[in-house]
């Protein structure tokens, strides 16, 4: 199935919901005010910060990339407006539902204190196997892959050797890389445990995946075989380089080395 030449994802700038969450992790439940409660998350916006963030990540994206011929943008109003201050020029964006993020469901508008007074049960389950693990009422991680699966097929009809740029959310980066990159559940897991820092999307992540060997445009492939990964406000949080892509396969030995 061929791909875009190019393929840009970016994660929203920070919103008004990781500040609520961030505080309220920290102890501080000031942010889920009765008016925020009532509010779906689709609605909210970019903080200060985030606004910051996404013209940063525009204008990496502006210096490093020529035009995109497809535009695509998650329905949520955190993406719209990081598409938008983006700064991309002529760009006419696409939005679409298949790219909202992840349904964390009856977790979704609560704070951490109440998540763990009401679901705690379910949320010690998501140590056993975060990937399978399902939010009361929301989404697997594996049906947050089965909506990328439907962008893909999407980008393999119409963006057919062109160049697509998608903001999206953090979550369903993450589906990008488990499809595009071929990773197990054992791989998603031990990214997400990770303390490398290079290893997690941050708030104006840019994760790029390339037809074209970087360093030799002749060199055309049939599928994805590199990927870059920049965070432009915090350059340190990333590796900034482009890596090829290695799609692991498994000898007979190799799956049952794997269950042991």
């Amino acid at each position: 199935m061929t791909m875009p030449l190019r393929l840009t994802l970016v994660r929203h700038g920070e919103s008004e919901g990781n500040v609520a969450h961030h505080a309220s992790l920290r102890g501080d439940d000031s942010c889920f005010t009765a008016e925020f409660l009532e509010r779906h998350s689709r609605t909210w916006r970019l903080t200060e910060r985030g606004r910051e963030q996404a013209r940063a990540t525009g204008e990496w994206i502006r210096s490093n990339n020529p035009p995109y011929s497809h535009y695509f943008t998650s329905d949520y109003f955190r993406a719209r407006e990081t598409a938008a201050l983006l700064g991309l020029e002529n760009a006419q964006w696409r939005v679409d539902f298949y790219l909202r993020e992840r349904d964390w469901g009856d977790l979704d508008v609560m704070c951490h204190r109440d998540r763990l007074a009401r679901f705690a049960e379910n949320i010690e389950r998501r140590a056993i196997n975060g990937f399978l693990w399902c939010p009361p009422n929301g989404e697997t991680m594996v049906e947050v892959c089965g909506r990328v699966d439907r962008m893909l097929d999407t980008l393999h009809r119409e963006c057919t050797d062109g160049r697509a740029i998608i903001v999206c959310h953090g979550e369903v980066m993450w589906a990008f890389r488990m499809r595009l990159e071929r990773l197990t559940i054992e791989d998603w897991n031990a990214l997400d445990a990770s303390e490398n820092p290079c290893d997690h999307i941050y708030n104006g992540q840019v994760v790029e995946y390339s037809r074209v060997h970087p360093e030799n445009p002749n060199d055309v492939r049939n599928a994805p075989m590199w990927r870059h990964s920049t965070c432009p406000s915090d350059l340190g949080r990333s590796s900034n380089v482009w890596r090829p892509i290695v799609r692991r396969t498994f000898s007979n030995a190799d799956l049952l080395a794997s269950i042991s």
